[in-house]
Order: C-alpha cells, then sequence, then structure tokens
C-alpha cells in the first residue's frame, strides 16, 4: 500500500497501548501492508509494530532471515495479537530501533520464548524462537504495550550508546 514515516521518540504515540485486533478490517488490512512495505523499504529493518506507523493495532512484523548471524529463524511474519506464552534464559543484546535512530542499548532478553499469535486470517499459530529472532519479536511486542528498548536499557549510563555515523 504504502511506505509510512516512522515515528520516533518522544512522539506519544510510542507511549500507548495498543488494542487487540477483533477482525481483520480494511484498515487492519492496509495497516499489514503497510508495516511489510516500511520495514522492506529500509534494506536494514528486521521488525516493526504498527505503532511506529501510527496505528494503535497489536500488529508487528518481523523478518529475523534479514540479519546474516541468525540461521534458525521464521522467515517473513506478520503477527496478530502477539502474546508470549513462556521464556526460557537470559541474554544480553546490543538493540537498536527505528524509533530511535540515534542511539543503541545493551538490553536483557530471554533466550527463547514460546509466543502465541494470530496470521493475517486470524488463525492462531504457535512458535518456538531462539536467540535473535525472540529477541526480535520481544522488541516488537514491548511496542504494542508502549515499551522502547531505552525502557530496558540495563544501565543508562553505562549501556546506552550514540549510534556511529557512517559517511
Amino acid at each position: 500500500m504504502a511506505i509510512k514515516e516512522v515515528l520516533t521518540y518522544p512522539n506519544p504515540l510510542l507511549k500507548e497501548i495498543s488494542e487487540e485486533v477483533k477482525e481483520v478490517t480494511p484498515d487492519v488490512k492496509d495497516t499489514i501492508i503497510d508495516l511489510i512495505d516500511t520495514m522492506d523499504s529500509t534494506g536494514h529493518s528486521v521488525g516493526i509494530a504498527a505503532p511506529q506507523i501510527g496505528k494503535l493495532y497489536r500488529i508487528i512484523a518481523v523478518d529475523a532471515s534479514k540479519n546474516k548471524k541468525c540461521t534458525n529463524h521464521h522467515g517473513k511474519m506478520v503477527m496478530i495479537n502477539p502474546e508470549i506464552l513462556k521464556w526460557e534464559g537470559m541474554l544480553q543484546f546490543r538493540e537498536g530501533c527505528m524509533s530511535l535512530p540515534d542511539y543503541t542499548g545493551n538490553v536483557n532478553r530471554a533466550r527463547k520464548i514460546l509466543v502465541q499469535y494470530q496470521d493475517e486470517k486470524l488463525n492462531t499459530k504457535v512458535i518456538y524462537a531462539e536467540e535473535f529472532e525472540a529477541v526480535l519479536i520481544q522488541h516488537e511486542i514491548d511496542h504494542l504495550d508502549g515499551v522502547l528498548f531505552i525502557d530496558r536499557i540495563i544501565s543508562k549510563r553505562t549501556d546506552l550508546f550514540r549510534r556511529k555515523k557512517y559517511k
């Protein structure tokens, strides 16, 4: 449909809690297409959540296959109403976000998650994700609850970094 502007912090919509999707309306269909188009347009983005394009639906799009180091993944997915059912292990991960383009930071995340979601036809799915893909899904689900990675930084003094600028 369209490549949308990605909202950046401190836009207040990024701190709102998104609403559950109960039916696939034309606006929900458009939002799904916009999420995929916007994520794919950047070339480097591996995930995006509906609030980042100004839509307060519980929808995320992820594609862990874009990360060369991630060999165990489910490919490109649209996840509606995602919910983490179970998690195990912890890992520290350096995260970045299109809504905070100038920063990266160290965040603790679950190493492995069991997540339930609905696909674009509202069929319920359950998958295990681990390592990079698990971190990616947790990061995007946080957006649906108004949480940004800077809210989860281990230490704001030592674990928040200004992104390097490449010429």
